[in-house]
């Protein structure tokens, strides 16, 4: 077995070319269901994401000689992480996405590691919260406030409730990262707990969409719309899986952490060209927050500056 990467070590060219896609191919999905919400129901878009993007992790599973587990475990773990990881987050953010900008989304969306620090404390023995990670945290959510407003308990609306429910898919990604901790423990390859994942949801949700949305009733949707499932699909749910854990394996899992930072810039370059929106001061107040904490989380920045100090 191949020695893990060293934490925190400088990421080679490759590998900051291979962050900045996935960077880009994640900010994509906000695109991609803006522009596929418009004309499909919330439910149709997740389903066909998480179905398309099985067939195709499964057609890469295949071209790597791996092969799905049958144990039971194995599935209710799969089942467990397409709830929370697929199912649920994908929903409750395309949802919101029919009521704000797809940058609000990607930037709300950014609170994932506040929740994971939290949960982490919480619920494992090996992840305790630092006092750098409670400033973290703290300042984070200071941006998270930011962003929805200090109007919002006054003023709540539709507005209001799309934020609260893609902060809730944060929640759910967060939940989904402690969930995912057991896949090593039973070894089970990362890939292949991507393949399980997406199978496992779009068993839930093609049922489920099918007898909400019906989708053989609607209207046949326009090209862009198809294009845009195809690409949340292809691009950023299965390649965006095959970039992650390419990333994970040689560069590691704290240098994945600036993914994170990276996304909502994409997502709003993706929304502010191509879909006319227009963020708010605000927006940007608490993007800059939110960046904050998570940097304070992650630590480099000031081991960085501690270095430069003694150095000088």
């Amino acid at each position: 077995m191949p020695a893990p990467p060293a934490a925190n070590r400088p990421m080679t060219p490759v590998e900051w070319g291979l962050l900045l896609a996935l960077a880009a191919v994640w900010g994509g999905s906000f695109f991609f269901n803006a522009v596929a919400v418009r004309e499909l129901p919330v439910l149709t878009v997740v389903a066909a994401r998480v179905a398309l993007a099985a067939l195709i992790l499964l057609a890469v599973l295949r071209l790597r000689g791996e092969r799905m587990p049958r144990g039971r475990a194995a599935w209710t773990a799969f089942l467990g992480m397409g709830l929370l990881n697929n199912a649920i987050p994908f929903s409750l953010i395309v949802w919101g996405q029919q009521h704000v900008a797809s940058g609000v989304a990607s930037i709300l969306n950014a609170a994932t590691p506040l929740f994971t620090v939290i949960l982490a404390h919480v619920l494992t023995r090996d992840e305790r919260m630092s006092g750098g990670k409670l400033a973290g945290v703290l300042v984070g959510f200071a941006g998270v406030a930011a962003l929805i407003g200090a109007d919002a308990p006054h003023a709540f609306g539709t507005q209001v409730a799309a934020q609260l429910a893609c902060l809730a898919g944060a929640l759910s990604y967060a939940l989904a990262g402690i969930h995912g901790r057991r896949f090593r423990a039973m070894g089970i390859a990362p890939m292949t707990a991507a393949a399980g994942q997406v199978i496992a949801s779009s068993l839930v949700l093609l049922p489920l969409a099918a007898a909400v949305d019906r989708p053989w009733t609607l209207a046949a949707p326009s090209p862009a719309a198809v294009l845009a499932l195809l690409g949340v699909a292809g691009i950023s749910t299965a390649l965006a899986y095959v970039l992650y854990f390419r990333i994970l394996a040689t560069a590691g899992a704290t240098n994945l952490l600036l993914v994170t930072f990276l996304i909502p810039v994409s997502a709003i370059l993706l929304g502010t060209l191509f879909l006319g929106e227009a963020l708010q001061a605000r927006h940007f107040a608490g993007m800059a927050l939110i960046g904050l904490g998570l940097a304070a989380i992650d630590g480099r920045p000031w081991r960085a500056a501690a270095r430069r100090r003694r150095a000088g």
